[in-house]
């Protein structure tokens, strides 16, 4: 009769946990990388115990150096900006660049207050004549006040993707037609290569003109300044998802392609059930520099057409020529930047979702 080491039992139990653990930390890194947090899988191997030394390095790499990196930028930017003089003053450093950030979002929230304010005022008046029985006087009355700086966000990111999904909606049909067919691809090739390198400058006086003669009337569902904006953003960001929509159908297997023709597929089976799957990871590279394009592009559409964005929060801080303003435009900047990167990182998310491949 044998006997079970209890010690051993408990070794395998813990050697169990330690492995199911690990297998967690490795799923999660694929979303550690997503959300451009790939320095948290060394931390947490680390704290599990993996070879504390190899993920250090690691941690050294992803972690450390970036923030040092970022520590040498500011204290850079902080020792020289003061040496440049501009007709607004000296150039702002890292501490009033934040101090304007505050002062941006303190007026935000008075301006959130005093627009909630208003609709109450509003709501409380059309109430009252309600129960006066004048119901035929109420009326909506929309606040006219300024937007806030949030406000201006919102409708930056709602422009692009307004632009954005508008670029796709073309570009993904005719790079599938170009990739499928020789002579279309014949036919696309010159007209993207022609109006490819076109600025967004050049396109909006055209956009500008054309908007207003089509929508000549005020009022609609969108304002002048949105659509403007939004089709600049649409003529400037197709080009890389038409352009990688193209190659990724082109490149599909021969293989597949002569099975669908075994299986006498039809174009719309054989677009759906094979081109797309196939060409995905290309098609979301695509997306993903179009995105890019179309948000740095909107900022130059917004600042000419004047939607109320953060492109016309920057000209307006321009022509303002405040001590603030500098600092006020460069908030601006790094805003700009970092909604970039977030929404690089969205569409990455997407990729990572709908993408079984390391094609990214």
């Amino acid at each position: 009769m044998t006997t079970v080491d209890p010690n051993f039992t408990a070794e395998a139990d813990r050697e169990a946990r330690r492995a199911r653990l690990f297998t967690r930390i490795n799923k999660a890194d694929k979303w550690f990388q997503v959300i451009g947090l790939s320095w948290v899988t060394p931390v947490l191997k680390a704290a599990a115990g993996d070879n504390p030394q190899a993920q250090m390095k690691e941690i050294w790499r992803l972690l450390v150096v970036p923030v040092l990196a970022i520590i040498g930028f500011l204290l850079l930017w902080g020792t020289l900006a003061p040496q440049v003089q501009t007709s607004l003053g000296a150039v702002p450093g890292p501490a009033q660049v934040w101090t304007e950030a505050v002062n941006l979002h303190q007026d935000a929230q008075a301006k959130a207050a005093k627009q909630a304010k208003f609709e109450a005022m509003v709501e409380k008046r059309n109430e009252k004549l309600i129960a006066d029985g004048k119901a035929d006087q109420v009326k909506d009355v929309a606040y006219t006040g300024a937007p806030s700086y949030y406000q201006q966000i919102w409708t930056s990111i709602k422009t692009v993707f307004f632009g954005f999904l508008l670029a796709t909606i073309v570009a993904v049909p005719l790079g599938i037609l170009a990739g499928l067919s020789p002579a279309a691809n014949a036919a696309i090739n010159p007209l993207v290569q022609i109006f490819k390198p076109v600025s967004p400058l050049a396109w909006l006086p055209i956009v500008t003109m054309i908007v207003s003669a089509v929508a000549a009337a005020e009022g609609g569902l969108f304002a002048k300044s949105f659509i403007i904006s939004a089709v600049t953003v649409t003529l400037c960001s197709l080009w890389p998802t038409l352009i990688n929509t193209s190659l990724g159908v082109a490149s599909i297997d021969k293989d597949l392609v002569n099975v669908s023709k075994v299986l006498k597929m039809n174009t719309w089976t054989k677009i759906t059930k094979l081109v797309l799957p196939s060409a995905l990871p290309l098609i979301f590279t695509g997306l993903r520099l179009s995105l890019g394009v179309g948000w740095m592009v909107l900022i130059a559409a917004e600042m000419l057409a004047q939607n109320p964005g953060l492109g016309k929060f920057v000209w307006d801080e321009f022509q303002n020529g405040s001590s603030s303003s500098l600092a006020k435009i460069m908030v601006a900047v790094f805003t700009i930047g970092i909604i970039g990167f977030l929404l690089d990182r969205v569409m990455f998310a997407l990729q990572s979702l709908f993408t079984f491949t390391n094609q990214r």
